[in-house]
């Protein structure tokens, strides 16, 4: 029977491997390790003069008052309900496009279509904003022109709030699509030939070619995807959610999530304990989701697991 070998073995049996794993390591424990003792700050009522430590602990009072107020629960909707809709609707109409520049044969026309489809992902969010507000403006809004033109009254968007989750949902698949569509656009070149050649001779047209060979080959970046996005469901779009709502409190219920939530407990109320209490929350939350939803993989099918 081999005997084991421990961890100083191996750290002097591979000691180049461990130095050039070392900055990852250091880089890790500085930005994602030692910032988790602010953990604390969940459980207290913070005092400047007291600092962390010496700030009064109030147990679960935070998480209390944010599940009491009914705060938690509309974030929590919000927060899911959005990112559900982005991972769904984005994976579906990347894939879709995907497969539809793969089959253009003109090779100009495909590489224009990636660029064209791809350069909305390059843009910012604070561009997106003001391009959101030149289109929706109430006074001078593209939208309102057009529809004072056409004799119909103007509509103040950004005090309808049933609207924003439209327009939310539209800017991001607009701004997303080209990036989630490159990824799926290589793995359908990663595709070999043969598997459609040998479709062609069974008979097989083009819509069959794409529903038994390449669908089912891009099952396994789906699955990847996905698992990457529920990872961070909880982790909302604050760019997006924020340049294009602000402080705009007639849309706060339908489009309030919890990083603009946490963001705001800091500037306006500067409320340390309660941000932190949500953001514990939050990563919590999605922590049990991906170990669940991988679990479930795993035991469906292992190869397609992340760990």
């Amino acid at each position: 029977m081999l005997k084991k070998r421990g961890f100083f073995y191996e750290l002097n049996k591979n000691k180049v491997m461990f130095l050039m794993l070392l900055p990852t390591v250091i880089f890790f424990l500085i930005n994602s390790y030692f910032p988790m003792v602010g953990i604390y700050y969940a459980f207290t009522s913070y005092d400047f003069a007291g600092g962390l430590f010496g700030s009064p602990f109030v147990g679960l009072d935070n998480f209390k008052f944010l599940y009491q107020s009914g705060a938690l629960w509309k974030l929590t909707i919000n927060t899911i309900g959005y990112n559900v809709v982005f991972i769904i609707l984005g994976n579906v109409l990347a894939i879709a496009i995907a497969i539809l520049i793969s089959e253009i044969r003109g090779k100009l026309f495909k590489k224009f279509s990636q660029s064209i489809m791809f350069l909305p992902y390059f843009m910012s969010f604070v561009l997106l904003s003001v391009l959101a507000y030149n289109m929706f403006n109430f006074e001078s809004g593209f939208f309102n022109q057009v529809l004072k033109s056409l004799g119909i009254a103007p509509v103040d968007i950004y005090n309808t709030p049933w609207v924003w989750p439209i327009l939310i949902t539209v800017f991001y698949i607009w701004k997303n699509l080209g990036y989630s569509m490159i990824i799926y656009l290589a793995a359908i070149m990663g595709i070999s030939d043969e598997y459609y050649e040998a479709a062609k001779i069974d008979g097989a047209n083009i819509m069959q070619r794409i529903w038994h060979i390449t669908v089912p080959m891009l099952k396994p970046t789906f699955v990847i995807l996905l698992l990457f996005a529920l990872g961070s469901i909880m982790k909302g779009q604050f760019d997006l959610f924020y340049q294009l709502v602000g402080n705009n409190g007639l849309l706060f219920d339908v489009t309030d999530i919890i990083d603009t939530y946490v963001y705001r407990s800091l500037k306006v109320n500067f409320d340390i304990g309660m941000a932190t209490a949500a953001g514990l929350y939050q990563s919590l939350f999605g922590f049990v989701l991906i170990m669940s939803v991988n679990y479930i993989i795993k035991k469906i099918n292992e190869d397609y697991a992340l760990f």
